[in-house]
C-alpha cells in the first residue's frame, strides 16, 4: 500500500486550531462529529491535518465553537490555502520538508519573534553574511546548493516588506554581533544593515548584552510564529545540526512565550540596542 501523503503545514495548523477551539468551549469529538454527521475518527483526522475540511463543514464547526470576526476569516482563509503551493516549491529538492514547513509558517505569520544567540536572524542577514554562515557548515549544507540557499534566504525577506508585512521582533545576544562571520568587512556590512532594518515600523530589535550574564535563552535559539492578533504563539520552530521540527502543544508554546518575555525584559531597549550595534560596527 502506498504511503499516505504527509499533511501540509497549513493543514496541520488548521487542524490544531480547530482542536484548540473545540476544547476551549468544552466540546468533545463526539459533539463535533454529531454536528457534521460523521464519525469521531473523521474529526480526529481533520484535527491532525490528515484530512481536509470542506467549506460547509468548517462553517458548521466554527458556528459550534462560537468563532466570529477576524479569527473566523483567518481560519477560512487558512482552509482555502491549505493545499496551496508556496513560492519555495519552485526550488524542488533543494528545500527539505522540514525547511518547507518553516517557510510555510513564516509566510503565513502575522508576527514572528525570535531569539538568536550565535548568528543574526535569517530574515535580517545580508547576502554576504548568509553565504558565510552556510559555507561554515559543510556537515549540513552541500557546497553545490549554497547559491540556491542564499537566494532562498534573500527571497524570504519579502515577509518584512510586502504590503501587509509580518511584525518581526528579534532579540540577539551580543556575541552574535561581535563574531566575525565572513571577516570584518562582511560583519561590518551586516551590522550596518541591522541598523537600517531596525528603522522599519514593523521591526523591533533588541540586544542582550554580555554583562547580563546567564539568560533564559540558554535553552537555545528558537522562532515563534503567531497567526492571529492574540499574543499567544501558534507554533515554535527549533533547528539542530541534523533535524528541524516545530511545536504546537499549548504547554510548550506557553513555555517559549515565557522565555521570550524574560529575554525581552533583560535586553536593552530598542534605542540602546541600536546604539550598541552602531558602536560595535565602529570597532570593525
Amino acid at each position: 500500500m502506498a504511503d499516505e501523503p504527509k499533511p501540509t503545514v497549513r493543514a496541520r495548523r488548521l487542524g490544531s486550531e480547530l482542536r484548540r477551539l473545540r476544547e476551549a468551549v468544552n466540546k468533545g469529538t463526539e459533539d463535533a462529529a454529531q454536528a457534521l454527521a460523521c464519525s469521531r475518527a473523521k474529526i480526529s483526522r481533520i484535527e491532525t491535518g490528515a484530512s481536509g475540511v470542506r467549506r460547509l463543514d468548517l462553517g458548521i464547526l466554527l458556528d459550534l465553537y462560537g468563532v466570529t470576526g477576524r479569527d473566523r476569516s483567518a481560519l477560512e482563509e487558512l482552509a482555502r490555502n491549505s493545499k496551496k503551493r508556496g513560492w519555495w516549491h519552485d526550488y524542488g529538492d533543494t528545500i527539505p520538508p522540514a525547511y518547507a514547513d518553516f517557510l510555510g509558517l513564516e509566510g503565513d505569520a502575522r508576527y514572528i519573534r525570535t531569539w538568536q544567540s550565535v548568528v543574526v536572524p535569517g530574515l535580517l542577514q545580508t547576502e554576504g553574511y548568509a553565504r558565510a554562515v552556510l559555507e561554515a557548515n559543510p556537515a549540513a549544507v552541500r557546497p553545490e546548493r549554497i547559491d540556491q540557499l542564499v537566494e532562498i534566504r534573500m527571497e524570504r525577506k519579502d515577509v518584512l516588506s510586502r504590503p501587509d508585512p509580518a511584525r518581526f521582533w528579534a532579540i540577539i545576544w551580543e556575541p552574535a554581533l561581535r563574531c566575525l562571520v565572513g571577516g570584518r568587512g562582511v560583519q561590518r556590512a551586516q551590522l550596518d544593515h541591522l541598523a537600517d532594518v531596525a528603522q522599519l515600523p514593523n521591526v523591533t530589535l533588541q540586544v542582550v548584552p554580555l554583562e547580563v550574564g546567564a539568560t533564559a535563552g540558554a535553552c537555545g535559539a528558537f522562532v515563534m510564529f503567531g497567526f492571529a492578533d492574540s499574543p499567544n504563539p501558534g507554533a515554535v520552530f527549533l533547528e539542530t545540526l541534523t533535524s528541524s521540527h516545530y511545536m504546537e502543544q499549548q504547554a510548550e508554546l506557553d513555555g517559549y512565550g515565557l522565555v521570550f518575555e524574560y529575554l525581552r525584559s533583560s535586553a536593552l531597549n530598542p534605542a540602546k540596542s541600536l546604539d550598541m550595534i552602531s558602536a560595535i560596527a565602529a570597532e570593525m
